[in-house]
């Protein structure tokens, strides 16, 4: 009786850690891979000289879409029946907010060090108008991946949370 009891507090020990790991480990596994797809993406745009155009930024709301609706859905079939909208969503945003972190860390080394004209470049219509500096760019991109990554999920959540609706009874 008593090694039943210690195996069954071991199993639900492990089981609560497997737990946290997967929320921990999956948003970080998989927002380093949105960060990997964000960087060759805008590396492949640098290298035809079109990374200054701002409408080639919509790209990455599907990147960043993509990875964070695979985290969801990756996370809601390890929990199976135990899934639960609070957890998916936090595993979503924090996804986002994973490879947001990273991205801006990766874009304000890229304008800051290895291409000092690219901010200049990219600004060229309002550098007469506004004095813009790296740090209020950087902020901007952070800002606007952190909404992405929000919203993203928000979306997403709909198309896995369970449905309220009763089944009508077959007449």
């Amino acid at each position: 009786m008593v090694l039943m009891t210690l195996n069954l507090k071991s199993k639900t020990f492990i089981e609560i850690k497997s737990s946290i790991m997967l929320k921990v480990a999956l948003p970080i596994r998989f927002g380093v891979a949105i960060t990997g797809g964000l960087i060759a993406y805008f590396l492949v745009l640098a290298l035809f000289k079109i990374h200054t155009n701002p409408i080639f930024s919509l790209f990455n709301g599907i990147i960043t879409g993509f990875g964070i609706y695979e985290a969801i859905k990756y996370y809601k079939l390890s929990k199976g029946k135990d899934f639960e909208y609070s957890d998916g969503f936090s595993v979503g945003v924090v996804t986002g907010f994973v490879s947001t972190i990273l991205f801006t860390a990766f874009f304000a080394l890229y304008a800051g060090n290895l291409n000092p004209d690219y901010l200049e470049t990219l600004l060229d219509r309002w550098e007469t108008t506004y004095d813009t500096s790296l740090g209020s760019v950087v902020i901007v991109v952070a800002l606007m991946g952190f909404a992405t990554s929000v919203v993203l999920t928000l979306s997403f959540m709909q198309l896995f949370k369970q449905s309220w609706n009763t089944k009508k009874k077959a007449e």
